[in-house]
């Protein structure tokens, strides 16, 4: 998306709604706590199908089944090396905002897709931060392996039901707009 966020998030702002902040989230390739299980995961996967579509070719076995050991070395293909890849486009194509009525997420890779949360009605925001200022603020209470997942791009894991900014820096000052501005929203109402 080569869009600046205030272009992006300035189509969605209704009549008398305020831009308090916008941003993205970090950008390129990312390393997540879940990789110390997925990378040899994938690995010993992909090694395997790679391995196993090899010697079937080399030996000349019939190609029955030659569609599902396609299949095989593909999802190895894209646990290796794949789900990166879709993990920082949909990173890029993601900005996030917050205005004087909601907490908007607009992201997709194909397709355009807008979440919005109403500023006065969210019940359950929370903050992880990391060291060096970034961080994870996330809508909604988080099933178990949620924070361990996030971001993933496992196939379902990227459409969470669970909304967030995963930022780069700055998560603590964003965490606090948020608050002050459910603060200032409920004194409205």
């Amino acid at each position: 998306m080569d869009e600046l966020p205030e272009e992006v998030i300035g189509r969605e702002l209704g009549a008398s709604e305020r831009l308090l902040w916008c941003g993205r989230p970090s950008q390129g390739l990312i390393l997540r706590a879940a990789d110390a299980f997925l990378i040899p995961l994938s690995l010993l996967w992909g090694g395997f199908a790679i391995f196993w579509e090899a010697s079937v070719i080399t030996k000349g076995a019939p190609l029955d089944f030659g569609i599902f050991r396609i299949l095989f070395v593909l999802i190895g293909l894209y646990i290796m090396v794949g789900r990166f890849w879709v993990d920082a486009r949909q990173r890029a194509s993601t900005v996030y905002a917050i205005t004087s009525e909601r907490v908007v997420i607009v992201s997709g890779i194909l397709s355009r897709r807008v979440k919005s949360l109403s500023i006065d009605t969210l019940s359950d925001v929370s903050l992880t931060e990391r060291s060096g200022g970034g961080g994870l603020i996330t809508f909604g209470s988080t099933p178990f392996p949620y924070g361990w997942l996030v971001g993933t791009s496992w196939p379902s894991f990227g459409q969470s039901s669970v909304p967030n900014f995963e930022l780069p820096d700055r998560a603590r000052e964003i965490y606090e707009l948020i608050r002050e501005a459910r603060r200032t929203a409920t004194r409205r109402a």
